[in-house]
């Protein structure tokens, strides 16, 4: 037994005893899922194989030349041109984490719209990094106008405006035409959330006027979790190298991250953090399967699958949360039925079926599920599946009986 003497508090009656037996545990074999929840999704076969390639060096020229495909990947899929668009090592809330830490800073007044879980989790992050955090809010599952944004933008007079694109808590999804422009009038800079709508949903972030987004590759990109895309315009760009201080989290500092992904013009790259090699594999895949298919067709195909997936809803007298104009094709709410308790028929879907749907986050726990059809898993067949699985699992709670 290791001495405790001095130690206080929790720690104070720790016993560290030697650890003499190797532990016996069994071969991982996990279970064969069909993931249509929130996310993860699953991830297309070709990615899968993609991350089994041999290992590189992060520093490697090879390396290198792959991340400059992703870039270029990158803003095809999102539709812009801006220089400094990567992959962050880490999963979407590091990239969304990236974009406050680096933008905001002390005193900033951050505008955030709030219809949903995630808008709260961005206010929770900018007001850390010392913003003076203002929200609007409208009730879970609708969107903000036009009219809203420009009132409380000229109200507040933020420095940065946060609005979740496509709200997973919920399904909706916020149009951004002319919110750039209407930012930039006020000397304003737009951050998008696109976790969920990268590759499955229109996104234009040029056309919009969007200075920073961030996004997922688990959803619509069908890539497991790891990396996460993130962008920063040049207006973005030029607020950070323009900061007195130091960014308040070392491991996501851009400026750092620049010249190491990035670099200048002749420029040798410098170290920062070894990148995940065999997750850059599966991104650069996935991204490539994006073009492959083509951001149209691909944005056609979610659309046409998620409204076949309404059409099956309404016939089982399901109804979703969102009004259909702004709702996502890529992730739908669906809400529980009175007298239904919505576990038992996830579990239903999980033991019966082997398939993953999700339960109500935040307000929303206990009054809906959440239904992606994303990227890989937006098929026709998935739909068919999904909704007989509903008819049994409501079958058992004595639903349309």
């Amino acid at each position: 037994m290791g001495s405790t003497e001095g130690l206080t508090g929790p720690l104070a009656d720790y016993e560290c005893t030697a650890i003499t037996t190797a532990p016996q545990i069994g071969q991982l074999n996990p279970p064969h899922r069909l993931l249509c929840g929130p996310g993860p999704g699953n991830a297309h076969p070709r990615v899968h194989a993609a991350m089994s390639l041999p290992e590189i060096g992060h520093l490697d020229p090879a390396f290198i030349s792959m991340m400059e495909d992703i870039k270029r990947l990158l803003r095809y899929t999102w539709q812009t041109n801006n220089e400094f668009t990567i992959p962050v090592s880490g999963t979407g809330s590091a990239a969304m984490e990236a974009c406050m830490a680096n933008l905001v800073e002390p005193g900033d007044k951050v505008l955030i719209g709030v219809n949903g879980y995630f808008g709260l989790r961005l206010s929770d992050m900018a007001s850390r990094y010392g913003g003076v955090v203002v929200q609007i809010k409208v009730p879970w599952g609708q969107v903000f106008s036009f009219e809203q944004i420009k009132a409380a933008i000229e109200e507040h007079k933020p420095t940065i405006v946060g609005l979740i694109h496509a709200e997973t808590s919920t399904g909706a999804a916020q149009p951004l035409e002319g919110v750039g422009q209407l930012c930039h009038d006020h000397g304003a800079l737009l951050v998008a959330d696109c976790v969920t709508s990268i590759s499955g949903v229109p996104c234009h972030l040029d056309k919009w006027g969007v200075d920073a987004a961030y996004a997922g590759t688990q959803k619509c990109l069908s890539c497991p979790p790891g990396v996460s895309p993130l962008t920063f315009s040049k207006r973005a760009m030029d607020k950070l190298m323009a900061r007195e201080d130091k960014v308040k989290n070392w491991y996501l500092d851009m400026k750092m991250v620049a010249s190491y992904l990035v670099g200048g013009k002749g420029a040798t790259r410098s170290y920062h953090h070894t990148a995940p090699i065999s997750m850059c594999y599966a991104i650069r895949e996935a991204l490539t399967i994006v073009a492959e298919e083509g951001l149209e067709t691909r944005w056609a195909r979610h659309r046409e699958v998620a409204e076949a997936f309404w059409a099956g809803l309404a016939e089982i007298g399901l109804e979703p949360l969102v009004a259909k104009e702004h709702r996502l094709p890529s992730l739908t709410t669906v809400k529980v039925p009175e007298g239904i308790d919505p576990k038992v028929v996830t579990k239903v879907f999980l033991d019966k079926y082997q398939i993953e749907i999700g339960n109500g986050l935040g307000e929303l726990a206990g009054k809906v599920w959440r239904i992606g059809l994303m990227g890989f898993n937006s098929r026709m067949d998935n739909v068919a599946v999904l909704l007989a699985c509903f008819k049994d699992a409501l079958a058992q709670q004595g639903y349309g009986a």
